[in-house]
């Protein structure tokens, strides 16, 4: 009997090690490969601040440890997650439309939501001549990108008005997806209608003459609904859970700063914006614009499937939507629960 009782002491004594490890953060867990960097993506927009803060703020670098970051930019999801499916970056922060996409269209093989970021913060935003979705037939309005969650949503929402749109601009709508820049200057030369765009491009371009024929939030139940989610790709959450652990660690404290600090929180964003784009953004826009957003580290699931739903609806997901597994919230549930905070629905 001494020698399985002593099996059985030694097995407890690891397993104990092994979750003292996992308990700590860091880039190591018990179930981790060693791991010298971590290449995260994110954009130069408003719905990006929690991201940007993280790592403006340090907060990414401290619950890193010795771990690197890696940035990269992206100025919309699709791109965002080819690089993450070809291994180009490890995780990335985005809209639910494109890691939808991406797991649907791998068999749930290459993503994985582990968090939210934002709600809120998108809009239609029209000439003043467009008085109704009517007055939309035959014009040109832009989405950021093909397949992006605001190119879903301008597409779902022109359907449920009776105007037809296809992936290669025709129909009732023409959709040209651009660059958000472009977009702005395309609607300042009155070469769009309007676009459906997140902030602050939304606010920027009624401050540059247009009005809010849409604000996206009165089309959800309680105004909610995922703008922005930390999505990872599934074999490095495998792989590296306390990397993974860490980033969200990173990602909450960033929310924490926003909550007490929105005035620094709202000069971080600017900075980034200002460097990657080579424009600064006037403090303004950045004021009139943040209230539109809610930052938060819910996902708000229920609109990530009824999103997918809507992305199949008008022919951006070619399968429809099984989405048994995109989204794993235990890392951060575990996190929200040693900071006496409740946990998120999944």
């Amino acid at each position: 009997m001494s020698r399985p009782l002593g099996r059985v002491a030694l097995a407890l004594g690891a397993l104990a090690s092994a979750l003292s490890m996992a308990a700590c953060g860091g880039s190591s867990s018990a179930s981790d490969t060693p791991v010298t960097s971590v290449k995260l993506g994110y954009f130069p927009n408003l719905t990006h601040a929690t991201a940007i803060v993280a790592d403006k703020e340090g907060f990414f670098a401290k619950e890193l440890g010795k771990t690197k970051l890696e940035v990269k930019t992206f100025n919309a999801g699709p791109a965002a997650m080819e690089a993450l499916k070809s291994g180009a970056i490890d995780a990335t922060y985005v809209g639910p439309g494109p890691a939808t996409n991406a797991y649907i269209n791998t068999n749930g093989q290459a993503v994985t939501i582990v968090a939210g970021a934002a709600s809120g913060g998108a809009s239609l935003v029209v000439d003043k001549s467009i008085k109704t979705a009517t007055d939309l037939k035959g014009k040109k309005v832009s989405s950021p990108q093909l397949g992006n969650t605001q190119d879903i949503a301008l597409r779902y929402w022109l359907k449920g008005q009776g105007l037809s749109t296809d992936l290669q601009g025709g129909g009732d709508v023409n959709i040209a997806p651009q660059d958000n820049s472009q977009t702005l200057d395309a609607f300042k030369q009155h070469l769009i209608a309007g676009a459906w765009v997140p902030e602050p491009y939304a606010t920027r371009m009624v401050q540059a003459g247009g009005k809010v024929l849409v604000d996206e939030r009165t089309l959800w139940p309680n105004q909610k609904f995922a703008t922005t989610v930390l999505a990872v790709r599934t074999d490095f959450l495998k792989a590296h859970p306390g990397t993974v652990r860490a980033l969200l660690a990173g990602d909450l404290d960033a929310a924490d700063f926003i909550a007490k600090d929105p005035t620094k929180s709202q000069q971080d964003v600017a900075d980034v914006i200002a460097k990657v784009s080579g424009k600064p953004l006037k403090p303004e826009v950045i004021t009139a614009a943040w209230p539109q957003l809610t930052f938060t580290v819910d996902p708000v699931a229920s609109s990530i499937l009824t999103g997918a739903q809507n992305a199949y609806d008008v022919g951006v997901l070619k399968k429809k939507p099984e989405l048994g597994t995109l989204i794993d919230l235990k890392l951060l549930n575990a996190l929200l629960k040693e900071r006496g905070k409740p946990a998120v629905a999944s």
